[in-house]
């Protein structure tokens, strides 16, 4: 016979089978999951990393990130020992670059406070910089089977349409009532599985916008299919306005090096490197929001060369179009002030590659190095 799980404190009286319910979507689930790099170990180090990885994260592009930090940084100690700059050029191009940050700061609280043993304890992972309540509980479930639900947006829209919920999942007193709910249906004896199967159906099967309702394991549980809204759920607070921004940035050499400065700790995507610009004011062309910007974080005097791209970015709510140029400084550039900028340097194109920019920025890089008329600019000639 197949065996028991242990109820959850309180539980409340459901509309269907809870142990079907549960049997149902953990047989999917041993039939369905997909072969992720960290399900091949319960390493808690692992498993702590591909969540950090996939938080606002496809998981398609997760896969190869994570292979290519654990190759260079394979266990805790490692990645305490790793300087910042390289931990976020590997990680370039997944955006949200605090969770980078938090891993490093994460990793020597690890070190210094649990002798480099990740932590057992729901509270000790949840007090870790960068844990929050969904990824402390994917931590300890499928790290150590500890018996506390995981719910990220994937189990919020399958329970949304599991209990027909009218309401906008995004309010607090709705999310907590889900999270409730997931609580009171978890397999406490196989909490490692059944988050897992929960997440996976959600990505799998009751996608965000067409949900695969004839293929669901748990479909004869949900009132959302029995009623013909499943397609409809989960409702969610208006979207907020588009914010569009208009940006430039210039590209000084001296020397055959091209010149690059790092990012404030205060400002938005702190500790990364770009080409000194700012956002064009109401009325002005690229070229004159270039020359003002490079005046007021460089103190140099420019004159835009050729344009070299038109990079377009997305960043939650922001839509940024940045317009890069080669220029000329009319003064010494190495004589340049730091007036926007923790630390600047001038780098040659080999050494570039390994600095970390934000997105549009390094879809710059990318444009200026296979720029046929880079060896001309770095050799002090006029690039127009």
């Amino acid at each position: 016979m197949p065996r028991k799980s242990s109820p959850a404190p309180a539980e409340q009286a459901w509309a269907f089978d809870v142990s079907a319910f549960r049997r149902a979507l953990l047989g999917w689930f041993a039939a369905s999951a997909r072969d992720l790099p960290w399900r091949r170990t319960l390493d808690p180090y692992h498993v702590w990393l591909s969540e950090i990885m996939l938080q606002q994260t496809q998981m398609d592009r997760a896969v190869g990130y994570f292979e290519r930090f654990l190759a260079r940084f394979p266990d805790i100690a490692s990645l305490d020992a790793a300087h910042e700059d390289e931990v976020l050029k590997l990680w370039e191009g997944l955006g949200y670059y605090s969770r980078a940050k938090n891993l490093r700061k994460a990793a020597r609280l690890v070190m210094q406070a649990h002798g480099g043993a990740f932590p057992r304890a729901h509270a000790d992972i949840r007090a870790l910089p960068g844990v929050g309540p969904y990824t402390a509980g994917a931590i300890a479930s499928v790290a150590y089977n500890a018996p506390v639900p995981a719910v990220d947006a994937n189990v919020l829209r399958v329970f949304a349409r599991l209990l027909d919920l009218a309401e906008p999942v995004d309010s607090p007193a709705v999310r907590r009532r889900l999270e409730t709910a997931a609580e009171e249906l978890l397999d406490r004896d196989d909490a490692r599985n059944f988050n897992q199967a929960l997440m996976e159906l959600g990505a799998l099967v009751c996608a965000p916008r067409k949900p695969d309702c004839p293929a669901c394991p748990v479909a004869p549980f949900c009132l959302g299919r029995e009623r013909g809204t499943a397609g409809q759920l989960p409702l969610t607070k208006p979207a907020p306005e588009i914010i569009r921004i208009h940006m430039a940035c210039g590209v000084l050499a001296s020397r055959g090096r091209l010149f690059i400065q790092k990012r404030r700790k205060t400002d938005v995507w702190p500790g990364l490197w770009e080409f000194p610009g700012g956002v064009m004011e109401e009325g002005e062309s690229p070229e004159q929001a270039l020359v003002r910007e490079l005046r007021e974080e460089t103190g140099l005097p420019v004159t835009p060369g050729g344009k070299i791209a038109v990079v377009r970015s997305s960043y939650t709510r922001y839509r940024i179009t940045l317009h890069g140029y080669f220029c000329r400084a009319e003064a010494d550039p190495e004589a340049y002030r730091l007036n926007e900028a923790d630390e600047a340097r001038f780098v040659t194109p080999e050494e570039i590659r390994r600095f970390a920019f934000p997105s549009g920025h390094a879809r710059l890089v990318a444009k200026v190095l296979t720029d046929l008329r880079l060896p001309a600019f770095l050799s002090g000639h006029a690039v127009l």
